[in-house]
């Protein structure tokens, strides 16, 4: 697999906020097992808190990339051939994609506490997909990889 001249990786991980809320669920199991000790006390915590932020983790594991001649997002692998031009979403934009413009044939990778996305276009007829819908923090780096990888392939 030949690599892209501008490749392209993020990883959509969850706010630091999140990882406080881990902490908080701990506590709120920690609270519940208050009448049984302080052992069941400590294991809520420690147990609450562990299985929250494992939660959070795997939430934010999912991976937009650019490789070779393919895009990867999530789960899905598209070669750049099969995608038409990439549009940035601002804010708004995003939100209007998600919601009452939205296709439901449409692949979304979409992340709420990320505001931005981008909207790509598939151009192969024997895809159904009409779009990806990629949440990412990085808009222009990824449009600028996919533009690379399509003048490369």
């Amino acid at each position: 697999m030949q690599l892209s001249t501008a490749p392209y990786e993020e990883r959509l991980t969850a706010p630091r906020s999140w990882w406080l809320l881990s902490f908080l669920v701990g506590i709120s199991f920690a609270l519940i097992l208050v009448p049984f000790g302080t052992l069941p006390i400590l294991g809520g915590l420690a147990g609450g808190t562990a299985v929250a932020a494992v939660a959070a983790s795997s939430y934010g594991a999912v991976r937009i990339r650019v490789v070779g001649d393919s895009l990867i997002a999530g789960e899905a692998k598209v070669p750049v051939s099969a995608l038409g031009e990439a549009e940035i979403l601002d804010p708004e934009e995003a939100r209007a994609w998600r919601t009452h413009k939205a296709d439901t044939r449409a692949f979304l990778l979409l992340r709420a506490y990320i505001p931005r996305a981008v909207r790509v276009v598939v151009t192969d007829p024997e895809d159904p997909t009409p779009y990806l819908y990629l949440s990412t923090r990085e808009p222009e780096r990824l449009v600028e990889a996919l533009r690379a990888a399509q003048a490369a392939a």
